[in-house]
Formats: structure tokens, sequence, C-alpha cells
């Protein structure tokens, strides 16, 4: 799909005219008038510079100092105006804005996640607004390529208030349950089905973040991080796990002992048969990994894993897929297959580990080779 950017004008915006409009932004009496200002300064620099007018007049730098400002709400709310107005305006007609958005200087949704902590209403309104405007214009490429990251991002940081951290799990619950097949039209199921994809391929990066989340000694943040990996885990289309999907997100909240066991032998008891692409993969090996590394998991149990790990992987058909996964679990095999005091289970490793090696191309290539997607850098190589 092209990105279309618009034709740039011969001149940019008199600087007193832009100085005059976020003056305005900033002192204005009533919020509506601060967002008339702030449309007015979107459309402006939406007609004359596009996004660079949002470099060149240094309109982020100006935002950041006012959010920051704790002893002027007004200039907070107004920041979270000016920047909701532009998360509106830019996206929709001027792609690159993006990219100053969402990944220049670890752009600018974090901001407003911050802002939904603030002390003042309006201003935590206003925050509202500015992170559902950028969420709603974004495309699905952009959503999953650049929002996304930038929401792990805000969610690894460990500095992030309470409120902020459930925003951005919200955004995650929100960005999957988009996702969802239904019942629009072709186009809007093929976008869904593009964000689908996407999203199926970033669970390995997303739910560990997720699942700490779930952990959050803020009941609150805790409590959004478990709905947004319940949205999560139905993005997986896997006839065969979908109805083991509850007893996973469960011993996720409630990592205990019993609960992994009941969850190990309800997967063991499972007859796989559709093929397993990355995101049953990602959703099923922090569990099977815990299952494998733990001390004190009985042999039954540790019998019941291996014979779950070689299952699934007898049905991963891409190589590249079964490397980004299995190398997590070929140590804990491989551990059974080395410790275990039953020689059953022992054989049962053995015999998973042959079909790891397989399905990962091992059994084919030199002790030095790999198989992997390109990456993008290495694309862009070849494009230049």
């Amino acid at each position: 799909m092209p990105i279309s950017v618009a034709n740039l004008p011969s001149s940019a915006p008199p600087a007193n005219e832009v100085a005059s409009l976020l003056n305005t932004i900033f002192t204005a009496k009533t919020s509506q008038e601060s967002l008339d200002a702030s449309y007015a300064l979107t459309n402006l620099l939406i007609q004359t510079t596009g996004y660079r007018g949002i470099k060149d007049f240094n309109l982020l730098t100006e935002i950041k100092k006012a959010a920051a400002d704790k002893k002027n709400g007004v200039r907070r709310e107004s920041a979270m105006l000016i920047l909701g107005a532009l998360f509106e305006v830019f996206p929709k007609q001027d792609r690159l804005s993006e990219v100053v958005f969402l990944i220049e200087d670890g752009g600018a949704l974090g901001l407003a996640l911050d802002a939904l902590s603030d002390k003042g209403a309006v201003v935590r309104d206003a925050a509202q607004y500015a992170v559902d405007a950028l969420f709603t214009m974004l495309r699905p490429e952009s959503l999953v390529s650049a929002f996304l990251p930038a929401l792990l991002r805000y969610l690894e940081k460990g500095t992030a208030k309470w409120q902020g951290a459930v925003g951005a799990y919200a955004l995650l619950e929100k960005m999957a349950k988009k996702a969802e097949m239904g019942t629009g039209t072709q186009a809007e199921e093929r976008e869904k089905d593009l964000l689908r994809e996407a999203m199926g391929a970033a669970l390995k990066e997303i739910i560990p973040v997720v699942s700490s989340g779930m952990h959050d000694l803020k009941n609150e943040v805790a409590k959004q991080a478990v709905k947004a990996m319940i949205a999560l885990a139905n993005l997986i289309t896997n006839e065969d796990v979908i109805p083991r999907i509850p007893l996973l997100i469960k011993a996720m909240e409630q990592p205990s002992a019993d609960t992994l066991q009941k969850t190990i032998l309800a997967l063991s008891q499972t007859t796989f048969v559709a093929v397993v692409t990355s995101p049953v993969l990602a959703l099923l090996t922090p569990l099977l990994e815990r299952s494998l590394n733990t001390p004190t998991t009985p042999q039954e149990v540790l019998r019941q894993t291996v014979v779950v790990v070689e299952n699934l992987t007898k049905l991963v058909h891409d190589p590249a897929e079964a490397r980004a996964f299995l190398p997590r679990l070929r140590p804990g095999v491989q551990s059974v297959k080395n410790r275990a005091s039953l020689p059953e289970v022992r054989e049962l490793a053995d015999r998973a580990l042959n079909v790891m090696d397989k399905a990962m191309g091992d059994d084919k290539l030199p002790a030095d080779s790999t198989i992997s997607r390109s990456a993008p850098q290495d694309v862009l190589k070849v494009l230049e």
C-alpha cells in the first residue's frame, strides 16, 4: 500500500503566527478556546509545512514543558489538547508524522499516558482524548510496527505511574479486540486479518510484559493486565488450544504448582492436529519452560511436559518459528533427558529432542548454520 505525503508549499507559516496560536492554546480561559486554537494550529501546519513544522517549531518541546508544569493545571490540560489535536489530524493526512509521534526521541505517547495520573480531572480527560485520538487514527500496520512497541517500552521502563500502566494495558486490550473477526465489510475484515496476524507474530514480545503486569502490586493494574491477556489469547485461532485458554490464563494469573500441573495435564490430554504457529508457541512456551525448569516438578508432570513439547513440535511446519521458541525449551528437555529418575521419562525427553532438532532444521544443517527470517535492517541494506 503506497504512502502518500502531502506536497509541501514553498514557505512555512510566519513564526509569530505559530507563536500567537501557541500562546492562545496555553493561556486560554476555557478548554474549548484552547482546543479551537489547537485545531487552528494543527490545520495551519497541515496546509503548510506538514510534519516538518512539528519539529521546526519545537512543538513537542513546548508541549512537554507545559505538561510538566506542576503549578499550572491549565497549561497541563492545554498540552494534552494540542497533543490530541495533532494526533487526531496528522496521521491520516501526513503519514510521516507517525515517526515523530511514536519513534523519534521516544515518541509522545508516554507523555499522554503519564498525564492519565494527573491530579486534575480535566487534565486526565484531555490526556484520554489524546490517547484515543492517536489509537483511532493509526492504520493497522502502524498500530503494530510503531504504536505497540511504544506501549511495550512504556510498560517496561518501570517508572510509569499506575494510572498510566492501566491505560497502556487497556490499549493492548483494545488492539486485540480490534483484531477479532467480525461481520464488517470486506475491507474492514481484511484490516482485522492484517492486525490479527501481525499481533500474533508479536505475542512473543507482548506476553511477558502483560504476564508481569498480572502480578503488579496495584490491583487496578493487575486486573487490567488480566483483561489484556484474555483479549490477546482470544487471537489464537488454533482449535486444539482454544478450549485450554481459560486454564492457561489462570496458570499465568495464579502461578502455583497446582495450577501449573493441572494445565500441563490438560495439555497432555489434548490431541493436537492443527498446524502450530508462533501465536500458539508464544502462549504455551512460558508455561512449558516453567514446568521443565522448576526443580520440584514431579516426574509424572515432567513426563507429560515433554510429551506436550514433542506433540506441539511435530506440528510446527516453519523452521523459523521453531527456532524462535524451541531454543527456550531445549535446555529444559535436555535436563530431563540427563537427570530424570525414571527411564521412561528420559526416553521420552530424548525423543522430544530429536523432534525439536528436526523442526528447527538442525538435523539438516551444519552446526554453525541458522534459519531465520530476514531482519528489516538487512532488507534496507539491499534496497539501498
